[in-house]
């Protein structure tokens, strides 16, 4: 089973939970047996994802109720914050990747997945997530800059723990 590892770990982040993520990448596996007929393509593991991407999408449609399920808004407004991060929070929060990914609502922890995971330059982003090229570097920006936001936000929690 080609590309097993990788389309797992997508399915993971895209939907939470490793039970959820196993059925994903069996629906996914089974699509694209379906569509191999017709692959015309150079790199099936881009391919591959493509077919995760949507099968997960397709399980979160089913399965929104889940509490744990943030839908992504883009007239959200950023926030940022002038305070660096001290090494000691980045070492906690390097040791939490998944809690702090869970809270990006699924199309950002897709696109960064995608870019910053796998290497997928803007071009196949575009093609996979039926986008134009600057939407996508749109997402990616609003991705990284909400990304920072969570680790912020979760350091300063952890402070007023310790406290």
């Amino acid at each position: 089973m080609p590309h097993l590892d990788g389309a797992y770990n997508f399915a993971r982040l895209l939907v939470g939970r490793d039970e959820d993520a196993q059925d994903v990448v069996q629906e996914a596996y089974v699509l694209a047996l379906k569509r191999f007929p017709g692959y015309r393509g150079n790199d099936a593991r881009m391919w591959l994802l493509a077919i995760v991407q949507q099968a997960a999408y397709k399980w979160l449609k089913k399965h929104t109720k889940q509490s744990y399920m943030v839908r992504f808004d883009p007239a959200i407004p950023a926030t940022t914050t002038d305070q660096p991060l001290s090494e000691s929070s980045r070492e906690e929060q390097a040791q939490q990747p998944d809690q702090t990914l869970n809270r990006l609502p699924v199309e950002l922890r897709a696109v960064l997945f995608l870019r910053e995971i796998e290497g997928w330059s803007y071009k196949n982003l575009a093609s996979a997530l039926n986008v134009p090229p600057d939407k996508v570097m749109s997402q990616l920006s609003q991705a990284r800059q909400r990304l920072r936001q969570e680790l912020v936000r979760v350091h300063q929690q952890d402070l007023k723990h310790e406290l």
